[in-house]
């Protein structure tokens, strides 16, 4: 693997706190850096991360270039920051930050919590380097609650560096420091015109799961190193980190770890796997079935089934009840229709080996009959999309669960998850007071380990794990937001995309990873006003900026 290559991948793993590491200790060990090296980069790196997002801030207006001496000179105006550095390496790197920017002319002051001597050895190298040049107002472990007078600083500060845990919290955060988490604090900073700046992850925000520990203090900016950190995206993080930069610190290496203990953000899929070939037809690209409900409730299996179609399925069928024949005859057209009453009816068409694809649940309904229509379903072992209903009728049915293939895809909101695995909602969604707490990806992995098929949960932050523990997640945070998803059907479509892709033959996992990305830049070609009818027909737009 080339170093652009091995950046490229850096750049889309979501390393664990652990995993980082893991990356760091084996880059050291391999004699390829020293961790002071490290230290100094990632200091280095925040200074340039900061002058890059806010230009004000630098010498003249002008932000410092990257990998370059920092320059030496006159601000416009004295700058003001106040350094909070914790008890371990990210303490050590907020050293390195406070003596980069008393090189540039900045009025520096240093706050240490904890004990200077218990720091580990490149924290204090860097606590003795600055104690050289300007003070450190030490604070104990557990110092008294908020508010304390004697943290005062001055009356305007232009810059306030978090650097207290990073990725290294694995307790409720609290005590005297937890004053720039207060409200008030914060609301106070903001009128006066103070940025934060967070070193790796807010503190108090915990890097693996994005969930809380105690009370946070929300960065304006959050400077990580190697990768982004899966809580950067998940749960609270994106309300609490900002905007994220990533820094190159020059580790080149993965964690030491099974490729299906890494996660990874989803890339836009491989223009090949979604091109049709020249020569072949319709029958080529596979036939989808998506079964709808019974009459005033065949609108969701139609919006799936023409998102099916879009994506490039060569056929697709409506398994339509004959109360509702009429209804979705008069509102389609390349669509088809096959009436099925129940399962045997369902299980005669299955007969037809050239059906490559099922979508079970969109407006489908929660009686025996449906039960039983999904029972045939899972019978027949097909590539098979369980949504809504579906996943309703499953949760609710024992001998159902039981029917759920490898071939499966559930697409569950936090809601129907909760139906279908009570107990790992429970633990997503409790208060947490210790690190690393329960994440999005846990919570999808075990499912899908449960389940024995992949699973995705839907939300801005979309998740998709694969039984043997591989991860994938569609972010639609830092610039990629998509807002307009929040709209009643758009959850069909993307069943309907997967079950397109499944019908054309792509391996679920991937179908399931493609499908999320395809439909998140539907929604974000077509913008504001978005509704769900919206969707299908942005996906040609879509395929063919990808090239496919």
């Amino acid at each position: 693997m080339s170093e652009n290559e091995s950046q490229s991948t850096a750049m889309t793993q979501l390393l664990t706190a652990a995993q980082m590491r893991k990356a760091e200790l084996s880059a050291i060990e391999a004699g390829m850096v020293t961790g002071l090296e490290l230290m100094e980069r990632a200091g280095r790196g925040v200074i340039e991360a900061v002058f890059a997002h806010w230009p004000d801030l630098a010498l003249d207006g002008g932000s410092a270039p990257a990998a370059a001496p920092l320059p030496r000179g006159i601000l416009k105006e004295k700058k003001t920051a106040v350094i909070l550095c914790g008890p371990g390496n990210n303490g050590g790197d907020g050293f390195v930050v406070a003596r980069l920017l008393h090189g540039q002319g900045w009025e520096v002051n240093v706050f240490l919590y904890g004990d200077v001597d218990r720091l580990p050895p490149d924290a204090a190298e860097n606590h003795r380097r600055w104690a050289e040049i300007g003070e450190v107002t030490c604070r104990a472990i557990d110092p008294p609650p908020l508010m304390d007078d004697s943290l005062h600083v001055r009356s305007h500060v232009d810059l306030v560096v978090d650097a207290l845990f990073g990725t290294g919290l694995t307790r409720s955060f609290g005590g005297l420091f937890a004053m720039f988490a207060d409200p008030t604090v914060q609301a106070a900073m903001a009128g006066q015109g103070t940025r934060t700046v967070a070193v790796d992850v807010p503190t108090g925000l915990c890097s693996d799961s994005g969930r809380v520990l105690g009370v946070c203090i929300p960065a304006d900016l959050t400077v990580t190193f190697h990768s982004m950190k899966p809580g950067h995206h998940l749960a609270d993080g994106p309300a609490m980190c900002g905007a994220v930069r990533v820094v190159d610190i020059g580790l080149n290496t993965a964690p030491p770890c099974a490729a299906e203990e890494l996660s990874h953000i989803a890339k836009p899929p491989a223009p090949s796997l979604l091109t049709k070939s020249t020569t072949g037809h319709k029958f080529s690209h596979g036939h989808a079935l998506v079964l709808t409900g019974g009459a005033g409730r065949t609108g969701a299996a139609r919006l799936a089934g023409r998102a099916a179609l879009r994506v490039g399925a060569g056929l697709v069928t409506l398994a339509v009840p004959g109360a509702a024949q009429q209804e979705v005859a008069c509102q389609i057209t390349a669509l088809m229709l096959h009436r099925v009453d129940d399962g045997g009816t369902l299980a005669e068409v299955l007969k037809d080996d050239r059906l490559t694809a099922l979508c079970l649940g969109p407006g489908l309904g929660l009686s025996e009959r449906q039960a039983g229509l999904v029972a045939a379903a899972l019978e027949a072992r097909r590539p098979t999309v369980l949504d809504a209903d579906a996943l309703s009728l499953v949760a609710a049915d024992k001998a159902l669960a039981e029917r759920v293939h490898d071939g499966c895809v559930l697409t569950p909101h936090m809601g129907e998850f909760r139906r279908l695995f009570p107990d790992l909602a429970d633990r997503l969604e409790g208060k947490p007071r210790t690190g690393p707490a329960f994440s999005k990806l846990d919570a999808a992995r075990a499912a899908a380990a449960r389940a024995g098929c992949h699973v995705l949960i839907k939300g801005p932050d979309t998740v998709i794990a694969a039984p043997e523990g591989a991860v994938t997640l569609q972010s639609s945070y830092y610039g990629q937001a998509v807002p307009w998803l929040a709209t009643a059907g758009a959850g069909d479509v993307l069943a309907g995309i997967i079950c397109g892709l499944l019908a054309r033959g792509l391996d679920t996992g991937c179908a399931a990873a493609a499908g999320a990305w395809l439909h998140s830049a539907a929604a974000r070609r077509f913008g504001p006003g978005l509704i769900a009818e919206d969707l299908p027909e942005q996906i040609p737009a879509v395929l063919r900026d990808l090239g496919a």
